[in-house]
């Protein structure tokens, strides 16, 4: 076996606002780690408040990798991700530090471990035959398609995400199978002795009202002028994948005028909370865990170093 075989390397998952990113940043006093980023949304630049990104101050004092590596206009895939965090891990095992992966994108995390599934690379001319079905009878209808044809994927995809349509569909008609079917087989294992955390509060209702004082916090912070910076660029939709996150999609309907302020928050706080619970979902179903309650963060913090000094 190779040096990097016996590697270590940690996760530290969990649902949105369960303190996974203070967690991480604490146990570099303690242990030789650096960190790299697990979220599909903290990648894009200009996108500070609404995705509760550290600020400049604590990305000087605790870097992190692969934040604030795309522009909102631009998408980021599992792929992408696959491929830059292999990277960010390979040199962090080389300067003789542990790989800490912090996020709550359980989808890359399944990714790296797994391996990437052998879907079809993008076709130009599939592309645009979608495109043009969606001119004539209008993304509605091929939604309904892709519930047809893959219902399991569909669940997974809002019906305004014409991006993730587009290549749910496009991934069936190059390869004759579902997006669902090609995620099941996986690539190389992840080649790193994986110590998996789960961080979460035991209370479910705590991380409601987190949820909300957060909200209220970025609202505080200047959320609606952020994202009103990003309205006004010629180069950015409404169904980019960056502007369709939570809370921003939200936010931009609200200055297009098609949703009130108060339905802005209600829905953003609801959205939230669906997304914390399809979190835990993940986690629940995730093998190999080690669970903290983030109730008590000194007790988290300690099992952490107690699991990582016993075992390396």
């Amino acid at each position: 076996m190779t040096k990097k075989s016996y590697s270590p390397a940690i996760f530290i998952m969990g649902p949105t606002a369960s303190g996974k990113t203070a967690l991480a940043i604490l146990l570099r006093k303690y242990l030789p780690v650096e960190l790299i980023s697990v979220d599909s949304v903290l990648v894009y630049c200009g996108m500070d408040i609404g995705t509760s990104k550290p600020n400049a101050k604590e990305l000087l004092e605790n870097p992190h990798r692969l934040i604030n590596i795309r522009n909102p206009s631009e998408s980021y895939s599992s792929s992408d991700f696959y491929s830059d965090a292999l990277k960010a891990m390979d040199e962090i095992s080389h300067n003789g530090n542990i790989p800490l992966l912090v996020g709550g994108t359980m989808l890359y995390f399944k990714t790296l471990l797994l391996g990437l599934s052998p879907l079809p690379p993008s076709n130009l001319i599939v592309r645009e035959y979608i495109r043009s079905q969606a001119t004539k009878k209008g993304w509605q209808f091929l939604y309904t398609k892709l519930k047809k044809i893959d219902p399991i994927s569909a669940l997974r995809i809002h019906f305004n995400d014409h991006h993730r349509i587009l290549r749910a569909l496009e991934v069936f008609f190059i390869s004759g199978k579902t997006m669902t079917e090609l995620m099941k087989i996986s690539g190389n294992a992840l080649d790193y002795n994986v110590f998996q955390f789960a961080i979460c509060p035991y209370n479910r209702e705590l991380i409601h009202q987190r949820i909300e004082k957060r909200y209220d916090q970025m609202l505080k912070k200047g959320f609606e002028k952020e994202v009103r910076t990003l309205f006004y660029q010629n180069n950015l939709h409404k169904d980019l994948p960056a502007i369709r996150s939570i809370g921003y999609r939200q936010m931009w309907s609200y200055l297009s005028g098609s949703m009130s302020y108060d339905d802005m928050i209600y829905n953003t706080i609801y959205a939230t909370r669906q997304f914390a619970k399809h979190q835990m979902t993940w986690l629940r179903n995730w093998d190999s865990l080690y669970w903290l309650n983030s109730e008590k963060p000194k007790d988290a913090l300690y099992k952490i170093i107690q699991v990582i000094n016993s075992k390396i």
